[in-house]
């Protein structure tokens, strides 16, 4: 079993070789003079099980095509297996024709990903399960379910009068999830958005009248649905309001809004590797998923089942 880490989450890559006791395989993965990426593996990695850890966050298509570079130095290393594991998964919510004349960039990922050379991929918190049906090769699907839930009951006292809320209509499915594993009520905010990139509340559906809420939800971007909601929960009565999001993408100023909004505490994980402000920011806390992940790698090495994980 051989782990080879890319550029985009470093930090992760190295806790999760820590979580398994294996060291990383030493590699090199640079910048010719005009930015073209540049892959050396500088190990023996002839008939071995290989996993390439690297998600495909901000800037999405240099971290793509280093995944895509390291996967075909692999290949052409006779690797006898090359796992993809994506903490992160970029291009998730391009996973369906919007309008006319638009593309399904989700597809075309899976498509390159499966073509470098993956014979299996490893990911987290899909946006759309549906896009696992986009890759012809084994995906697994992780969720950060079991890691969140042991968050909240560690930080919240659950049985007392703890809301879990979905910030839109299409996450009711994991708010629901979360909900059930700590026995809590459900609440969704409906909203509308105008525009991409701006969203309005409209209603709340659900009494959160003297409830402690907590937002769940996959992806925090520009932090606009989140600040948005938190602020008509309170207005409905909610004593406080804190968020557990996976992948903190935090895009432009999206750190500057969650410090500035009414937010208690933003928790997202490590899928994403964290910037300096979002390290130095008071209202927001990195959970790790390299347990999680390192231990779903082992399992996959060792041929035994994944699904236990989900629990």
């Amino acid at each position: 079993m051989k782990l080879v880490a890319g550029n985009s989450n470093r930090a992760l890559a190295e806790a999760i070789a820590t979580y398994l006791n294996l060291p990383l395989t030493k590699s090199v993965v640079r910048r010719f003079a005009d930015m073209e990426v540049f892959v050396e593996i500088q190990e023996n990695v002839r008939g071995e099980d290989v996993f390439v850890i690297q998600s495909t966050s901000y800037p999405a298509n240099d971290h793509l095509m280093e995944l895509l570079i390291i996967q075909d130095a692999l290949r052409r290393a006779s690797a006898r297996r090359i796992t993809a594991v994506i903490p992160y998964f970029g291009y998730a919510r391009q996973d369906r024709k919007p309008g006319a004349r638009t593309p399904i960039s989700a597809k075309l990922v899976a498509n390159l990903v499966t073509t470098a050379g993956a014979d299996r991929v490893l990911t987290l918190d899909l946006h759309a399960g549906q896009i696992q049906g986009f890759f012809d090769i084994p995906t697994d699907n992780l969720f950060a379910a079991p890691v969140l839930t042991r968050d909240i009951e560690q930080h919240y006292k659950t049985s007392n009068g703890v809301m879990v809320v979905s910030p839109d209509v299409g996450g009711v499915v994991r708010a629901r999830a979360i909900a059930k594993r700590i026995g809590a009520d459900l609440a969704i905010v409906d909203k509308r958005r105008e525009r991409a990139g701006e969203s309005e509340v409209m209603n709340i559906i659900g009494d959160v009248s003297g409830r402690s809420c907590i937002l769940v939800d996959d992806i925090v971007d520009s932090a606009g649905t989140l600040c948005n909601a938190a602020d008509a929960l309170l207005k409905a009565g909610a004593t406080e309001v804190s968020a557990y999001v996976t992948h903190g993408v935090l895009s432009g100023g999206a750190v500057a809004r969650v410090s500035a909004s009414k937010l208690k505490e933003l928790v997202i994980t490590d899928s994403i590797q964290a910037t300096e402000a979002v390290r130095v920011s008071h209202n927001i806390r990195v959970v790790s998923i390299a347990p999680l992940i390192g231990e779903a790698m082992r399992r996959t090495a060792e041929e035994r089942s994944v699904s236990s994980l989900f629990d």
